[in-house]
């Protein structure tokens, strides 16, 4: 149906608690004679490289140009030259901010897509879907079983939101394995738009009595690195505030390796930090990966990529960069269907507006990350 990259990965393992990094019995006892015991003696380098992208959107303009005239959709247009820098990624990671609740369709305030959007956003070359988002909530019940039922039947992984509390146990944290690399990722969110999830449903939520409990169990497997995914931040605005820098700091003191978030809609800078000698990659925003917005600086967004390597038993980044998508919309394009366009796409089938509005957001981009970044650059970019 879709040519999926996660399928043939095979050096790409996504393992419950009970299995992972070979520990056994219940998930929360000790996991300490996994093979971590006999890594200092392993001198081979093992390397992976993940991507990150930001906020997988589907306003209602989005779903109308992409309904197809046998009352299907069909997004192939839209992702079509990203994809290759997506799939060149060991492993990519987007926020799939929409539930797949079934018809009807519909867009903001409220987001319910067709299920031709996952197809699509596996198709690109996505291999782990993140869901505990301010709007995962937005068809209820209906649409939190619904969109992990469809993740699961297609094979794609996901972490964030759980059908009851022995799910959310046996699957979270989410631990995977590349290359030897054994990888534990967090996800969670500020909040649910005023919307009370629905029991027995679990959406993992921005508190750190919680967060702290899921590290200690994270750490207990004895993972290479821990990744967290918050949902956070005040949109449209483009620093992160107080609250993001206080929770950056207290995860990072908590044993937390990297943090990549979204929420804004619009990009927040990416910065290294440097703990106790260890390089830890902060991104305060991906800020919007497709969307109908068209408020500056919300028509495009980010792909952040890390390196990680790992020998003799020590895991550390070695690379990170990024680089820069912005989206054309079809009253801008005159074309059917939106498009995400890498900045470094050539411009030939763009007309002027198009053009123009693309300059304004890597300008505007460029301008703030240049000034605020700090030892993350622009891939490919020269100086």
């Amino acid at each position: 149906m879709f040519d999926k990259k996660y399928s043939s990965l095979k050096s790409l393992m996504f393992l419950p608690l009970m299995m992972a990094f070979g520990c056994t019995g219940n998930a929360h006892t000790n996991g300490t004679t996994s093979d971590n015991d006999t890594a200092q003696a392993d001198t081979v380098k093992h390397q992976v490289t993940l991507l990150f992208a930001g906020d997988l959107m589907q306003h209602d303009g989005q779903i109308k140009a992409a309904r197809t005239s046998d009352g299907k959709y069909d997004y192939e247009d839209v992702f079509k030259r990203v994809k290759p820098e997506i799939s060149e990624a060991d492993i990519a990671i987007a926020n799939f901010e929409v539930t797949l609740g079934g018809p009807p369709f519909r867009g903001y305030p409220q987001f319910c897509a067709p299920d031709e959007y996952l197809y699509a956003s596996i198709d690109a070359g996505f291999d782990v879907l993140l869901t505990a988002n301010n709007h995962c909530v937005d068809t209820r019940d209906r649409g939190l079983r619904r969109t992990i039922d469809m993740m699961d039947s297609l094979g794609v992984k996901h972490l964030g939101t759980y059908k009851n509390a022995a799910e959310r146990e046996k699957y979270y944290p989410f631990f995977m394995e590349y290359d030897g690399i054994r990888i534990c990722l967090l996800n969670f969110t500020y909040g649910t738009n005023g919307i009370p999830v629905p029991a027995p449903f679990v959406v993992n939520m921005q508190d750190t009595t919680e967060i702290a409990a899921d590290l200690k169990i994270a750490k207990s497997f004895n993972p290479d690195v821990i990744i967290a995914f918050p949902h956070w931040g005040i949109e449209y605005v483009q620093q992160p505030n107080r609250e993001q820098r206080n929770l950056v700091d207290w995860m990072l003191r908590n044993g937390v390796d990297h943090v990549i978030a979204g929420h804004p809609h619009v990009i927040q800078p990416f910065e290294v930090v440097n703990r106790d000698g260890k390089d830890h990659l902060v991104v305060y925003s991906l800020g919007n990966y497709v969307s109908n917005m068209t408020k500056i600086n919300t028509d495009g967004g980010a792909m952040v990529r890390m390196t990680l390597t790992k020998q003799n038993g020590k895991t550390e980044m070695t690379d990170c960069d990024y680089s820069l998508v912005w989206v054309s919309r079809p009253a801008t394009s005159g074309r059917k269907n939106f498009r995400i366009y890498p900045v470094t796409y050539p411009t030939d089938e763009m007309n002027a507006n198009e053009r123009n509005l693309r300059t304004r957001f890597i300008n505007s981009t460029r301008t703030l990350l240049d000034k605020y970044n700090k030892g993350v650059k622009e891939r490919g970019r020269e100086e």
